[in-house]
């Protein structure tokens, strides 16, 4: 399961060093809009995730850039798999800005 092989790959980086690992992932997407969101998102809300949310949002931004638009801005229906609390926190993230 993708989530568990990414839990043991940062087993060994620090928390701190997680977080700003994920923040620039999130800034450097590929795709502007999906830069400003995933960025603003994840600069705004990751120090307060605990591992497991960590996790999910690792694993949910290994999708593609158009697809997490798609989801996030609800102009797609999200796939079960990733339609849990980080997605609806990205959702309600997008309709604060």
């Amino acid at each position: 399961d993708r989530i568990a092989k990414m839990t043991a790959e940062t087993a060994r980086e620090t928390r701190e060093n997680r977080i700003k690992r994920l923040i620039y992932r999130s800034i450097y997407t590929g795709t502007k809009e999906t830069d400003l969101l995933l960025g603003g998102f994840a600069r705004r809300n990751l120090d307060d995730f605990s591992e497991q949310l960590l996790d999910e949002y690792e694993a949910l931004i290994e999708n593609s850039d158009p697809d997490l638009y798609m989801w996030i801005s609800r102009r797609k229906p999200v796939p079960e798999a990733w339609n849990g609390e980080i997605m609806q926190r990205l959702q309600d993230f997008k309709l604060e800005d």
